[in-house]
């Protein structure tokens, strides 16, 4: 059976491998390694058909090590200690040998144990592979033990060189200018797609691809997105980064991208509707309400027509004036309720119900607020043990909040009346 054009075209030196040249380059980390003659275990991450796998059978070349593989997606690890049993009691066949884990991340960690003592005592270089974040997925007793090196996403000059390279050596196909920027796209960084995709194209045709035969080969690629891992979170962070930093057209990029994936819509609605708390607050009293009335569109219409109010809620909270002013007295309230847990409230804040609670001064001194000239009694409701009043909310010069501040000094200097009285 003939093997597939990934396996066909896998380079066969370092200087073949595309986009990886901070590992592999001149004064690459791994390229110095094997000057050292220092094989050494090490975890390759980066998103898919970046060129992880071969990378390890390079690495191993390098050596002259013998090389194992077995994938974690097939959930192998009985088959990893078959192999590792075999290095171990032929010491003369294997003086060392190098195991390739591929996708480790689908091996769960306490089936990752397995290969501790192996990588300990020496009797294998273990090199993984995997698209997830190692901290997440890879056990951490295991992970001391490994070099981290993470590769990078291949550029859109990188998945050229892949094509030309292609092109060269097939030799029955040529690609038009369009046709090959939308492959490129369409890969989204992944090389072994794209490979096999220029595969299909010369199997179906000959002479001159155009944009419409590739449309026709190529099926449209699932976004690079874990809606349980650190996709889902990075780009639910970078989306309200994008609206903090007032920029709708990210915003609303990461918004498209997230619902494109597959996010559960209602997650993303909870995470707008906190936006509005957390960085618009009162600068904009409406945005809250704004995000609120999106999420119960939502609920109302569903996919795809409430979609749109949630992307108005965005681009409306993108373009609110900012202010984090309540989010950061709460925090500073937070950590006073934490210190002074266990201060009573002011006695003339008490009421006094029956004579006893009376007697002991509960309500004493208490006055009505709507009774004084200003609505404000200028009375104080920290605790009496406080010696000075803490100060959580500081309005920002924005938006609303603009007004606010006045009305706090207002209040503010009643209440320093009151107790210079």
């Amino acid at each position: 059976m003939q093997a597939p054009v990934y396996e066909q075209m896998r380079p066969t030196s370092f200087d073949e491998v595309v986009g990886q040249a901070h590992l592999v380059g001149e004064g690459g980390i791994l390229s110095s390694l094997i000057k050292k003659k220092r094989p050494l275990s090490f975890l390759l991450w980066g998103p898919p058909g970046c060129g992880k796998t071969t990378i390890a059978r390079l690495y191993a070349n390098a050596f002259s090590i013998p090389f194992f593989t077995i994938s974690g997606a097939e959930g192998q690890v009985a088959e990893a200690k078959k192999i590792i049993k075999e290095i171990e009691s032929s010491p003369l066949i294997y003086p060392h040998a190098i195991l390739f884990v591929d996708e480790i991340h689908r091996i769960n960690k306490a089936g990752q144990d397995l290969f501790l003592p192996f990588v300990e005592k020496g009797t294998i270089t273990l090199i993984a592979a995997t698209t997830e974040n190692p901290s997440f997925v890879v056990n951490n007793a295991l992970l001391s033990r490994m070099q981290v090196f993470e590769m990078k996403e291949l550029t859109m000059n990188d998945l050229q060189a892949v094509v030309s390279r292609f092109l060269q050596k097939n030799g029955t196909i040529e690609v038009t200018k369009d046709a090959r920027e939308f492959l490129i796209a369409n890969a989204g960084g992944d090389a072994r797609y794209l490979l096999t995709t220029l595969e299909s194209l010369s199997l179906y045709y000959s002479g001159l691809i155009t944009v419409e035969q590739v449309e026709k080969v190529s099926q449209r690629r699932s976004a690079s997105y874990d809606k349980k891992g650190e996709g889902h979170y990075n780009l639910i962070s970078t989306l309200h980064k994008a609206v903090r930093s007032s920029d709708p057209d990210a915003a609303l990029y990461w918004f498209a991208r997230m619902v494109q994936a597959g996010e559960d819509i209602r997650f993303i609605a909870r995470r707008i509707i906190r936006m509005a708390s957390e960085d618009v607050g009162l600068a904009d009293p409406q945005a809250l309400e704004i995000t609120m009335q999106a999420a119960a569109t939502y609920e109302r219409l569903g996919s795809p027509e409430g979609e749109l109010a949630l992307a108005q809620a965005v681009v409306y909270l993108a373009l609110a004036p900012k202010s984090n002013a309540v989010y950061t007295a709460y925090k500073k309230a937070q950590k006073y309720a934490e210190k002074f847990a266990h201060e009573n409230p002011p006695k003339h804040a008490l009421n006094a119900p029956t004579k006893l609670m009376k007697n002991l001064s509960y309500g004493k001194g208490y006055e009505y607020d709507h009774d004084s000239e200003h609505g404000c009694s200028g009375l104080s409701y920290f605790p009496e043990n406080f010696e000075d009043t803490p100060k959580f909310y500081v309005p920002k010069q924005r938006g609303f909040e603009r007004e606010l501040e006045k009305r706090l000094d207002f209040f503010q200097k009643i209440r320093l009346n009151k107790k210079e009285q």
